[in-house]
């Protein structure tokens, strides 16, 4: 049984950091891309980061560039996404899903990859 759980979400002020953890379980990590994905209320979702299974290359959003690093440990099943300098409009459920593929990172992750954890809130106070 295939199973994300994300962990290390929290309240957060303006300028802090948190790390995210995705736990992934059922399958083998290493042929797996996986990416950090977040909702803010009211928004649609929207890709932050992804880390492809094929030679762990990374791609990140604009918006988090220079701030947010994705690493995978695949001995340890677990995906991370440090977060440093947030600001308030990071505030959002973030997700962690998981697709078999072996793209480069700039198109293997997207909003229909095949597993998907149930989120972790992050809430940055301004």
């Amino acid at each position: 049984q295939v199973q994300l759980v994300e962990s290390g979400g929290g309240l957060v002020q303006f300028g802090g950091s948190l790390r995210l953890s995705c736990a992934a379980s059922g399958f083998t990590l290493d042929y797996y891309a996986i990416g950090w994905f977040r909702q803010a209320p009211g928004k649609e979702r929207e890709g932050v980061a992804c880390i492809s299974a094929s030679n762990g290359g990374t791609n990140y959003a604009d918006s988090v560039k220079g701030r947010f690093t994705i690493s995978r440990d695949n001995a340890k099943k677990t995906v991370y996404l440090q977060m440093n300098s947030l600001k308030p409009e990071d505030t959002a459920v973030y997700y962690c899903a998981a697709e078999s593929n072996r793209a480069p990172p700039l198109i293997a992750c997207h909003v229909g990859m095949d597993y998907w954890g149930k989120g972790t809130l992050v809430t940055v106070s301004s």
